[in-house]
């Protein structure tokens, strides 16, 4: 936990240490893990994982009432963007007690497939989306018949965040999550 100069505490969590979908919120919880908590079901408009899942919320301010989420996009030109931090207002202000909302954009520092927490990339693979591993450099995997035999077939996928591979040995596209330039 780290403690701004005005006094307001944030939270940064750990990839995965807080992420939700489904649990229920009890009342002897504090506000700001009630919050936590329904950012973990703020889903990324283009893809079957939640934001937190996805390691996009880089910290959350709770002032009385008001509420500041820190969030670093996956690309910076991401059409979601949008989309994301509408829904990630609208959520939280459910949430009994929070009065305002803002959701600041961080580009400070870049988002890394290391944000993504163990859940997020096994939806991802459920999903048919290949994942780049955590270790560098490592072959592309099909998500449906597990080959490694696999060709970049477009760096330009259906969304800035994925590309185009082809599996030779099961003959099926895939789409892969992009990671970032380093």
């Amino acid at each position: 936990m780290a403690v701004r100069p005005q006094g307001k505490v944030v939270r940064q969590p750990l990839a995965g240490a807080r992420s939700g979908g489904g649990e229920t919120v009890a009342t002897s919880q504090t506000l700001n893990d009630q919050i936590w908590m329904a950012l973990g079901t703020v889903q990324d408009p283009e893809l079957p994982v939640t934001v937190t899942d996805l390691g996009l919320i880089h910290a959350v301010t709770v002032d009385g009432g008001r509420v500041h989420v820190t969030m670093i996009p996956t690309f910076s030109a991401c059409p979601a963007i949008d989309v994301m931090r509408q829904d990630i207002r609208k959520t939280l202000l459910n949430v009994p007690g929070v009065q305002t909302v803002e959701v600041e954009l961080s580009f400070a520092e870049p988002w890394t497939m290391a944000r993504m927490t163990e859940r997020g990339r096994q939806r991802l693979l459920d999903h048919g989306l290949s994942v780049p591993s955590r270790h560098a450099q490592t072959p592309v995997t099909c998500p449906f018949c597990g080959s490694t035999n696999t060709v970049l077939e477009s760096p330009f996928g259906t969304t800035l965040c994925r590309s185009i591979y082809y599996c030779q040995d099961c003959r099926n596209p895939i789409e892969r999550f992009k990671p970032p330039p380093e």
